[in-house]
């Protein structure tokens, strides 16, 4: 996402003030701008399935729900959460403390930590945060503005190495009016602020004597013994690489109880052995059918299919830091040199024959059909091979007698690395290296594991490139986490250590004011601008088919909504199984 949190996911999926990290192609911190656009047509089920023909008996207490992942978690201490895997679990044991509706705006939940909305002065600048006063730790401790105060002011301690800092370093104080409401005052507006707010807690009581340098190493949030929750379920049992297990909380607060008893988070080599644990009912749930397997899953028709574009993209991100290269020569510091690389990649044939035609062009980090979006503002890098050669030569690139090009005696060679098991980055990653290749560009793809990659690699920023995704975590398209230079890890998630001065400004022009036109403008220009710089060669919009297995029931009320943050399983909660 592991540091990646801004509003998108790498899960890995990865983006802006909210970005998650996405593995399963499914926000960082990116959960982001989920606004309009519709890449991905409806195949098969419906984007809000009824109950299964169950309603009439009504909803069944017990029972155990299966979920599929070829990612195993790093950690679910809410404080570190900044890829999908992790954020899966996450999302089962604890409570937010305010949730999103089913339209992207925030709200309060019986099942939300908040008791009330959020107020929030004329001048835009102090929130006043009600807790309710039931709420419980499954060890029993209440829950209070202790425990807001302690996580956000850990997340906001750059020695943490929290990747949600950009989400809260705004704060200039936060006064306890009584044990359940909590005074934030801002040092400037930030239109974003409102998303920050849906978020989860760690225990005060529990982590407060920790040195912040050695929270990321302590047991809590990868020890189930040692990990207190305020969820529906309780963390009962980890193996890593195979299966975690919740049960249900016997001392959830909550007004409105779970109806499913156990939780198995189950843990595949890849996404075709998931589809097909699917098939044969091993599994209720997969979140991301890779769109090679929808054809066969739509045969059976006992299986509810859901597609429609979600909130997440994915990219190629450059390196630009020395320590990453040999003799400390970065490859990618010529802006010709990185468009050229964007004209020499298919992007539409991607689209066409990875995709199926369910993808949209990007641009820029905006999701396409957003309120954001750039638009024609943005530079479109059409498939043009003889385009990049031209920029190559221009930019200093000469071929040698091997057939790939050198300059100052370095060769244009590097590693890509993208997650082991996901069907869609093997074959993108494989189009890249073939079409490098013919203007004269080495590229070594190397899959990972997930959990190791994020931690090993993303999170420090150790990698020459990097396919990867942002699932947006919240609906602001603000990216200032990920691209500024003020954001470099452990501290952001600016990975690839890129440095734009100009980039840098617009970002906080952007979320100083509320006016959606003057954003907009903004975004326009960041969006040109990016374009061209290009820290990312961006390639696609995506959505990631999900598949319910027919033992699993809910209301329309309680259906999936691919658009949001883990909208795959909103409402939850409320699910029964048969």
């Amino acid at each position: 996402m592991s540091r990646l949190k801004r509003g998108f996911a790498l899960l890995l999926c990865l983006v802006l003030v909210g970005g998650i990290l996405a593995a399963c192609s499914s926000g960082s911190s990116s959960a982001p701008s989920n606004g309009g656009g519709s890449s991905a047509p409806q195949d098969g089920g419906s984007s809000a399935p009824q109950d299964g023909g169950s309603s009439a008996a009504g909803p069944k207490d017990g029972g155990t729900f299966t979920f599929a992942s070829f990612s195993d978690i790093v950690t679910v201490n809410p404080i570190y959460v900044s890829d999908t895997a992790s954020g899966d679990a996450e999302y089962f044991l604890f409570a937010k403390v305010f949730d999103y509706a089913r339209d992207g705006s925030v709200t309060v939940e019986p099942w939300s930590l908040a008791a009330e909305p959020v107020s929030i002065s004329e001048d835009e600048k102090t929130y006043t945060i009600k807790l309710k006063n039931n709420a419980k730790w499954s060890d029993g401790e209440p829950v209070t503005v202790d425990d807001l105060i302690f996580t956000i002011n850990t997340i906001k301690n750059p020695d943490a190495g929290s990747p949600g800092i950009s989400m809260y370093d705004k704060i200039e104080s936060m006064t306890k009016i009584d044990d359940y409401t909590v005074e934030i005052r801002l040092s400037e507006v930030y239109a974003p602020f409102i998303y920050s707010l849906v978020m989860t807690l760690a225990p005060e009581h529990i982590l407060k004597d920790v040195p912040v340098t050695e929270l990321q190493k302590h047991p809590f949030g990868k020890d189930p013994a040692q990990t207190v929750t305020n969820g529906p379920w309780v963390w009962k049992e980890w193996v890593p690489n195979q299966h975690l297990i919740f049960e249900r909380n016997p001392n959830y607060w909550g007004e409105v109880k779970p109806h499913i008893d156990q939780v198995v988070y189950k843990i595949y080599a890849d996404q075709n052995t998931e589809v097909q644990a699917l098939l044969n009912g091993d599994v209720d749930h997969v979140s991301a059918i890779p769109v090679t397997s929808v054809e066969v899953v739509k045969r059976d028709s006992s299986i509810t299919l859901i597609s429609e574009p979600g909130p997440q993209y994915e990219f190629v991100a450059f390196n630009f830091k020395a320590d990453n290269w040999p003799n400390g020569f970065v490859p990618f510091e010529g802006q010709k040199t990185r468009q050229a690389i964007a004209y020499a990649i298919n992007r539409q044939g991607m689209i066409d024959n990875v995709l199926k035609g369910t993808g949209i062009l990007m641009n820029s980090p905006f999701l396409a059909g957003s309120w954001a979006d750039p638009g024609d503002k943005a530079t479109n890098y059409e498939y043009n091979p003889e385009k990049a050669k031209q920029l190559l030569a221009e930019d200093g690139w000469e071929l040698g007698s091997d057939g790939y090009l050198y300059k100052n005696g370095n060769k244009f060679s590097f590693e890509l690395q993208y997650n082991a098991g996901n069907s869609r980055r093997e074959s993108v990653a494989q189009i890249i290296q073939d079409n490098l290749k013919e203007v004269g560009i080495e590229v070594k793809p190397v899959g990972l594991d997930f959990s190791a990659w994020v931690d090993q690699n993303l999170n420090p920023g150790k990698f020459q490139a990097v396919l990867l995704a942002w699932a947006l975590s919240n609906p602001d398209p603000d990216a200032e986490s990920t691209f500024s230079s003020k954001y470099f890890p452990p501290d952001g998630q600016n990975m690839g250590w890129y440095v734009n001065e100009e980039l840098d400004q617009l970002w906080v022009d952007a979320y100083r004011t509320t006016n959606i036109e003057e954003r907009k403008a903004i975004y326009g220009e960041i969006g040109r601008i990016i374009s061209q710089d290009l820290p990312y060669v961006f390639l696609y919009r995506y959505g990631t088919p999900i598949g319910i297995g027919p033992r699993v029931h809910y209301t329309e009320e309680y259906s999936p909504v691919p658009t949001l943050p883990y909208g795959y399983f909103y409402g939850v909660i409320n699910w029964w199984v048969e």
